[in-house]
């Protein structure tokens, strides 16, 4: 909570919460922490325990006065609580326990049909996904992978570690980053006790100075829908919606479903796509994109 504390008040400027700036230097980047508790309307001594960690017990009435004084968003709002209960907690703690695509889900999932989905866990690891869930996202790797808990793919490995989903998402893909990077964040803040989920978050910041950057940051987001444009290697280049839906009684899973405009041509390679299953059915729908792309 200290760090996330110290990071968002670097990030604020006097004029975005309606202080003058005189001109005078200053010796740190954004509010001090005077400047921040007065806003807050807190003592000063008790702010600077909370960033140092030295005191746990902040009411949820003083969280939600420092989110409106660091102009949080709900989602952030609801960060900070997250990370002020974890801070508090005492004792053994129980981990989450294994992850795994109930059947009810896998029938929800198999209702999609030709439609590209896959199922998430609280991590970001493929629980699921349909057959052209796997040929859009990952159609480099085994499909059934998702069966073997050890070898899950994970979207956050994949996003910064997968030469291919780089490429997938080449123009998008600072966006793409930051929006893996911020669930993350939300999950972490939520599961503090998950090691998989520490020991991912290790090997990213190990791997990935792009990922370790981003993580610095503190930024958090709970997307529900974003655009990205893709290059898919079999279909070209396309415009999809990815939707998320949350999993009824399964804490921290959710479905993403991709979309396309009707009408368009990247509903036209979604829908070529779908018949890349096989190996025969690649090559038709390769055949199918190079005919569909001549003028």
């Amino acid at each position: 909570m200290g760090e996330f504390l110290r990071m968002r008040r670097s990030q604020l400027q006097l004029a975005d919460v309606g202080l003058r700036d005189f001109g005078e230097r200053r010796r740190v980047p954004g509010l001090r922490r005077d400047e921040l508790a007065q806003l807050a309307g807190v003592g000063l001594s008790y702010y600077t325990r909370l960033e140092q960690g030295l005191s746990l017990n902040a009411s949820a009435e003083v969280l939600d006065a420092l989110a409106r004084a660091l102009d949080l968003d709900e989602v952030e709002r609801a960060h900070l609580h997250d990370l002020a209960r974890a801070s508090r907690r005492t004792g053994t703690r129980r981990r989450p326990a294994p992850e795994r695509a109930g059947e009810t889900t896998k029938q929800l999932l198999a209702a999609f049909g030709d439609a590209p989905a896959i199922v998430l866990g609280r991590r970001s690891d493929v629980l699921a996904w349909t057959r052209t869930g796997h040929a859009l996202f990952a159609g480099h790797l085994d499909p059934h992978i998702p069966d073997q808990p050890d070898q899950r793919p994970n979207t956050a490995r994949l996003v910064f570690l997968d030469a291919h989903t780089r490429d997938l998402y080449v123009e998008d893909w600072p966006k793409k980053a930051r929006d893996v990077v911020g669930k993350l964040r939300l999950a972490a803040g939520q599961h503090p006790d998950d090691p998989r989920l520490a020991a991912l978050i290790g090997e990213l910041t190990m791997k990935s100075p792009e990922f370790a950057s981003m993580w610095s940051e503190h930024r958090v987001r709970k997307w529900d829908l974003a655009t990205y444009r893709m290059h898919h290697p079999v279909v070209g280049r396309m415009q999809l919606n990815l939707q998320t839906l949350n999993v009824p009684q399964e804490e921290g899973q959710r479905i993403v479903v991709v979309t396309a405009e009707a009408g368009t041509g990247s509903a036209a390679a979604l829908r070529l796509l779908a018949q890349a299953g096989t190996s025969s059915g690649a090559g038709s729908a390769r055949q199918a994109a190079r005919t569909a792309r001549r003028p």
